[in-house]
């Protein structure tokens, strides 16, 4: 430990250093300041945290669901009585404003709440078999030891949604989180200690080698099931390996969401709902809209109106309560927005709002407008991750509607419009898994998160989300 912030590996209920006390350095994306250094798990590590897991796999599955529960209930009542410290670590590695940091770590405590009442509802099934000739039998039995894998863009929500739902069916955890964004995953596991889990069933494994230790508990015949979060190119990359031991995967990938606003939509809704879901974490979501498709009559007064909200904001360190905007996570995701915006306007796109990366330090990129787009532009096949609203006109529903399904991607789709018959058609033809139908936030722990095509298997909240760490087990019974 490092006074209160948690820098080491957490294994088997206990604080490790790394094998060859191997550490790395978490930086500041507002300023570029180093804020800690962690221990940088290897193979070794790793099959020593997929060993502890599969040590505590049986007990933590015999025990009763109700105590499993009040773990799990525990855990949420923690987390939001630290919510302040814990929002204010997410800032520092994160580096997304402090009011979304705080409305993360209640979003990220919900999947606690969620799957502590999800443990004690896994229901199986009776009935006879349509010959007469038995019973049916069908219970849900926890599938074993998970690897989970999170992103940076939101720490603690994306290890909760995963770490919940595996508690809940009764399986142990080994969680690998972003090498950007360690320090919120080490405090969250510190806190489910605290809420009396077992040693054993969550271990947490920061690293820099990502692909060498998660290609190596993935080759463990001990891991039974593996959830990820992150890029479609990686995702193929697991999903290959774990091909070889055919081993259970869900997949939350990439983005390229639509945002469709009809003419007769309530437009200053419709940019209300542009706010939440093109900046929220600063455009880092894959759930941001990508494509901002508005019906021609309005397009210019959208794209004026988005201009002026954008410019409105104050770009800062997210520490400052008055920031709206904060900066990307790193460098390198500065400079891939910068590149795209560069190249929509070299092919004849506008620039409504700066467009211009800020001097001094830190990644911060400013919100940007671009209108006039060319409806095959790059920028609109390629998930931005930035605050960027690329805004297109169209002219009639069944274009909109070739236009946001023309993508390998499938996660989710926003829809603006009065007319209810015409949202709910759209919406059934978007190919997404979710849809926005006059809403610019869709996350909720007691719905199905996930996608179709290229964004992803499987799904995360809800009652499908316990399901995913789940066995159906059909037992044939005469008498």
């Amino acid at each position: 430990m490092n006074g209160k912030r948690a820098t080491q590996l957490f294994i088997d209920g206990t604080w490790h250093d790394a094998t060859g006390a191997a550490r790395f350095a978490v930086h500041e994306p507002a300023t570029g300041a180093e804020l800690a250094q962690v221990a940088d798990a290897g193979v070794d590590d790793a099959i020593a945290a997929v060993a502890a897991a599969h040590r505590a796999q049986p007990g933590w599955a015999a025990m009763a669901p109700r105590r499993r529960s009040d773990a799990l209930r525990r855990a949420f009542e923690l987390m939001l009585a630290r919510a302040e410290d814990l929002a204010e670590l997410i800032v520092r590695e994160n580096g997304k404003p402090i009011a979304e940091a705080r409305g993360e770590v209640t979003y990220a405590a919900e999947f606690f709440r969620w799957f502590s009442e999800e443990a004690v509802r896994l229901d199986g099934r009776f009935a006879s078999a349509p010959s007469g000739t038995n019973r049916m039998l069908i219970t849900h039995q926890p599938i074993g030891v998970a690897l989970l894998v999170t992103p940076w863009n939101f720490p603690a929500a994306m290890a909760t949604r995963k770490i919940g739902p595996a508690l809940a069916a009764g399986c142990s955890v080994v969680l690998k989180p972003a090498t950007e964004t360690p320090l919120t995953a080490l405090a969250v596991a510190a806190l489910l200690a605290e809420a009396g889990v077992p040693a054993g069933v969550v271990n947490v494994l920061p690293t820099t080698r990502n692909a060498e230790v998660v290609s190596a508990m993935l080759a463990d015949t001990r891991i039974r099931k593996l959830s990820f979060t992150g890029s479609t190119e990686v995702g193929r990359i697991l999903l290959a390996q774990a091909a070889r031991r055919v081993v259970k995967c869900s997949m939350e990938l990439g983005g390229n969401a639509p945002f469709i606003v009809f003419a007769d939509a309530d437009v200053d809704a419709a940019l209300e709902g542009a706010l939440i879901a093109k900046l929220r974490h600063n455009g880092e979501a894959c759930t941001a809209a990508n494509r901002f498709y508005v019906e021609r009559p309005v397009a210019e007064a959208f794209a004026e109106k988005l201009t002026a909200r954008f410019s409105s904001l104050t770009l800062g360190n997210g520490l400052d309560p008055d920031v709206q905007l904060g900066p990307l996570v790193d460098a390198a995701t500065r400079d891939k927005v910068t590149r795209l915006v560069d190249a929509a306007v070299a092919a004849g796109a506008r620039a409504r709002s700066s467009g211009r990366v800020p001097d001094g330090a830190g990644f911060f990129y400013p919100a940007t407008v671009l209108d006039r787009v060319a409806p095959d532009s790059p920028i609109l096949a390629e998930e931005i991750f930035g605050p960027v609203a690329p805004v297109v006109a169209f002219d009639d529903e069944a274009e909109v509607i070739r236009l946001a399904n023309a993508t390998e991607y499938g996660l989710v789709g926003y829809v603006y419009t009065r007319d209810l018959a015409r949202g709910l058609r759209v919406a059934e033809a978007l190919e997404s898994g979710m849809v926005g139908l006059n809403r610019g936030l869709v996350s909720d722990p007691a719905a199905p998160f996930g996608g179709m095509k290229q964004s992803g298997l499987g799904r995360e909240g809800g009652h499908e989300g316990i399901l995913e760490y789940t066995e159906s087990k059909y037992i044939a019974v005469s008498w």
